[in-house]
């Protein structure tokens, strides 16, 4: 047998065994029920009126986070930062940046989070640093046996430059790689398939990777021995470099969970990776779904890269398709059932909310809403979603906010808590604000929505509540498509447990549409969430039938 084969064999027969082992690993059991809010630290509430938010300030929310039905918050990073990109750019792993407070008050948010009966991840920056972390400025000298010196990823020489490595006039002779922006040399965890005409390539058992591992694990370690409840992996899929099918980047998430799940057995990770098969099959207990590469997610609602004319499922246009996510879900969910938990977010600090462009009406993001706080997994609420904050365009760059066509400050403005100055959010001036706030006086506040029995807030809290009743309806039942995905409109799903069932209709679109599907032949079905007015379910002998108005959801009850 050629070496090639063999290799391949070998690579073969260890990802079976790596699956095997992964579906015998530990699954925390508070998993099931988790429902996750993320929250912005430096938009979600100031508590010292310098315009920035800060942990004190969200420990002061402690009871209005827990209301809307979340049970864990993760919290976007918080250590020691140049902020030339929001906080991923670090120059301190093991303490909180100024602007937010201090390791004690991280502590003590932590302690009182678990007062209340909730968890908290926070966010873990692995694939890269700050190009002025201590690690990182030492690594530049030109003694190359110092204890950093292979931390990062540099050739050997100045002359050579390979495609996203960056030039220097540092006093080491060579170019680093970066991970995104030039300012965050990318961690050295090796390659993959290191090419031996390129010294950089090291391999992923070189001195350098491994030592950088072992720094991860200290890290993981340092946090959560003061209490954190997991970790969100930042570009987790990322860190092994050349691994196109991601191999090694998998074998190495399986070696730190293994260890992870031993020492801190009701820990969790959360992957930024949106391929759930490789990143639950490498350990991670979550993985959110979402637009890194996955069409499926996108075409549910980006279809257009300008969000003033979203053609997208979610759209009122009609023109949308759901095939496209059904079978990338179906797959994904197929494979990872019972081992790990897949996640749709309604958003996050790097895409555009769910209210944007021209889906912006209550009835439109209460039917989103409904879908996204439905499915199976784990469901993720990002900051203001809850009560409909829009994405604001035209907004300046903040702390590398602009990305090619996306302006992410326009999804990180503000929490809108009441109608006080910025909103309730900061006494600082305007100016002086992290983001400006939604220029729009009569924008959704938190005070607002709680009297409004029929605001978006009190219809997330509704759905959230009947969700973390049932099973069937929960992170873990079972899920089964009912209508036609070659029929987008509208779109109906079965979840079920433990012989309860349950059945969920949306419609996005302004027209009036219907559906029709095997005769379920047993249970009345009961409207226990919607407008019994919008939406008719009509039984038959062979088929059943469900009519629907223009822009309209509804989750039935199919009793026995």
């Amino acid at each position: 047998m050629k070496r090639v084969e063999i290799m391949k064999w070998i690579i073969f027969v260890s990802l079976f065994l790596v699956s095997g082992i992964v579906k015998a690993q530990h699954l925390p059991q508070w998993l099931e029920k988790a429902v996750v809010y993320q929250i912005y630290p430096a938009s979600f509430k100031d508590s010292d009126g310098d315009g920035i938010g800060d942990l004190k300030g969200i420990e002061s929310q402690l009871d209005y986070i827990k209301s809307i039905g979340v049970n864990t918050i993760w919290i976007s990073p918080v250590f020691s930062s140049e902020f030339f990109d929001g906080g991923y750019d670090v120059t301190d792993f093991y303490s909180v940046d100024e602007r937010y407070g201090t390791n004690s008050q991280l502590v003590s948010l932590v302690q009182k989070v678990h007062e209340k009966g909730m968890k908290i991840f926070m966010d873990l920056v692995a694939g890269h640093t700050s190009d002025k972390h201590p690690w990182f400025l030492q690594s530049k000298q030109s003694d190359a046996n110092l204890q950093y010196s292979d931390y990062f990823i540099w050739t050997p020489s100045k002359t050579e430059k390979p495609k996203q490595f960056v030039s220097t006039d540092c006093e080491r002779d060579g170019n680093y790689m970066k991970n995104f922006f030039d300012c965050q040399p990318a961690l050295n965890y090796g390659y993959a398939n290191p090419n031996p005409e390129h010294p950089w390539e090291q391999s992923v058992d070189a001195p350098g990777p491994q030592a950088v591992r072992r720094e991860l694990k200290n890290i993981i370690s340092f946090w959560m021995d003061k209490g954190m409840d997991g970790f969100r992996v930042d570009m987790a899929y990322s860190l092994i470099k050349n691994d196109p099918k991601h191999i090694e980047t998998s074998r190495l998430w399986t070696g730190i969970s293994t260890w992870f799940k031993e020492k801190y057995p009701e820990g969790a990770f959360i992957a930024e990776w949106g391929e759930p098969t490789n990143s639950i099959g490498g350990g991670f207990h979550i993985d959110f779904l979402f637009h890194i590469g996955r069409k499926g997610y996108t075409s549910l609602f980006f279809n257009k890269k300008k969000t003033e004319d979203i053609n997208c499922y979610f759209g009122l246009e009609g023109a949308g398709q759901v095939k496209q996510f059904i079978e990338m879900y179906q797959k994904e969910y197929g494979k990872t059932k019972g081992k790990g938990y897949i996640s749709l977010p309604t958003s996050n600090h790097d895409i555009w909310r769910l209210a944007c462009g021209k889906r912006t009406d209550l009835k439109q993001l209460k039917v989103a809403m409904t879908f996204l706080l439905t499915m199976p997994g784990v469901p993720c609420i990002y900051y203001g979603d809850e009560i409909g904050m829009k994405y604001i365009e035209g907004l300046p760059d903040v702390e590398g906010s602009v990305l090619a066509s996306r302006n992410r400050a326009g999804s990180r403005t503000p929490m809108q808590w009441n109608g006080s100055v910025n909103f309730g959010f900061s006494t600082a001036p305007a100016e002086k604000l992290y983001i400006p706030v939604d220029p729009e006086e009569d924008a959704p506040t938190v005070e607002q929505q709680q009297a409004d029995e029929n605001s978006l807030l009190n219809y997330v809290r509704d759905v959230l509540k009947l969700r973390g009743s049932s099973k069937a309806l929960g992170n873990t039942g079972d899920w089964k498509m009912i209508s036609n995905v070659e029929q987008p409109y509208p779109l109906i799903y079965l979840r079920e447990a433990d012989g309860e069932r349950y059945c969920v209709a949306v419609n996005p679109s302004a027209k009036k549409v219907a559906a029709k599907f095997p005769a379920f032949k047993s249970g009345k079905w009961e409207i226990v969430i919607g407008d019994k007015k919008q939406v008719k379910y009509k039984a038959g002998t062979i088929e059943d039938r469900i009519n629907m108005s223009p822009v309209s959801a509804v989750i039935f009850k199919i009793n026995k």
